[in-house]
């Protein structure tokens, strides 16, 4: 099991209202993410539980690549990877923030 903590300053807050919100299951080739409205406004963390060692450089050019494209200001995410491909991964990131932004009902 590998660990992985990624620290990135957001060009704004993510919107919306709700407090948290979880996407995905872990399973063969897939993640799930947790998504919660606790940090500064400008600032992100991704913090990722992966069983498939040695992609650390994938993971910090998706997360990158996500931060730059989504900015989501004050949010932490947890991702617990079952072995999830680069596409899948920016899919659910991007999901979990699209949640997250959601009016609550």
């Amino acid at each position: 099991m590998e660990t992985l903590s990624y620290r990135h300053k957001a060009q704004k807050r993510a919107t919306g209202s709700k407090p948290l919100a979880i996407i995905g299951v872990v399973a063969s080739g897939n993640l799930e993410v947790l998504v919660e409205r606790v940090l500064p406004d400008t600032e992100c963390r991704i913090d990722i539980n992966t069983a498939a060692e040695g992609f650390g450089a994938v993971w910090e050019a998706v997360v990158a690549d996500f931060v730059e494209r989504r900015s989501p200001g004050g949010l932490k995410l947890s991702i617990n990877d079952g072995g999830a491909r680069p596409d899948t991964v920016a899919l659910r990131l991007a999901q979990a923030v699209r949640l997250i932004e959601e009016d609550d009902q």
